[in-house]
């Protein structure tokens, strides 16, 4: 593995590229269903049509609000998040039969990198579980000492080989593509915060933690710088 960091342009390029993947799909879907009502007579496709619009503007309007959090800058320099906000935007991600939330923090002012990681690490958990399950977030300690516990429970649980490496800002070919950009971006935001995630697997469990780094022991490498307006 090799440690490497991008610059600014790069990492905004390949975020924006992540977020457009994740809309693309429903808004495709919105652009069919139209496509149907211009052609279609008949009132039962009609209603299907009507349907499928109103589910996938739905989806997509979740998506985009859970990246403006997770990814966007949702304020002003420094500014704290609600992180019962984190909790609605995550619940409207998963708002579907295969996934249920278990949100355990309560509902507090928590400064913005800190609320961008969680929602990060959420949507790692979520990936890890693609049949579905069970996901959750859980917190200790007050903001300063602040960690993170999400737990990933469904049927072929796992974690993608290289996450563990992108986290700590390192690539077996010292490049990055915008399927891989999530859990490198999830790593600049954590050492921006102080914390060193980990990542664990066991049969149909994923836990992945975020703790303060001298909390997380000192085997952990040296640092990633973040581009600063990579993680205000």
């Amino acid at each position: 593995m090799t440690q490497f960091s991008l610059d600014a342009l790069d990492l905004a390029a390949l975020l924006s590229s992540r977020v457009c993947h994740d809309v693309i799909s429903p808004v495709g879907a919105i652009v069919n269903g139209l496509e149907v009502l211009e052609e279609e007579k008949d009132a039962e496709m009609r209603g299907h049509a009507l349907a499928l619009i109103k589910s996938s503007a739905n989806e997509a309007s979740a998506r985009l609000q859970f990246c403006r959090l997770a990814f966007g800058a949702a304020g002003s320099k420094g500014a704290s998040i609600d992180t019962g906000d984190a909790e609605l935007v995550t619940r409207q991600l998963l708002a579907d039969e295969r996934t249920q939330l278990n949100w355990s923090i309560p509902r507090v002012l928590m400064s913005k990198n800190k609320v961008k990681l969680l929602l990060n690490l959420c949507l790692m958990a979520d990936a890890a579980i693609p049949r579905g399950g069970v996901i959750s977030v859980s917190a200790t300690g007050e903001e300063e000492k602040v960690a993170f516990k999400i737990e990933a429970k469904g049927t072929n649980a796992r974690i993608a080989a290289n996450i563990p490496a992108l986290l700590a800002g390192e690539a077996e070919d010292a490049s990055i593509d915008a399927r891989a950009i999530q859990p490198y971006y999830a790593g600049l935001v954590a050492k921006a915060c102080g914390l060193d995630v980990t990542v664990s697997a066991e049969p149909e469990l994923v836990t992945i933690e975020a703790k303060p780094a001298e909390a997380a022991g000192a085997g952990a490498g040296a640092p990633t710088q973040a581009p600063q307006s990579a993680v205000a």
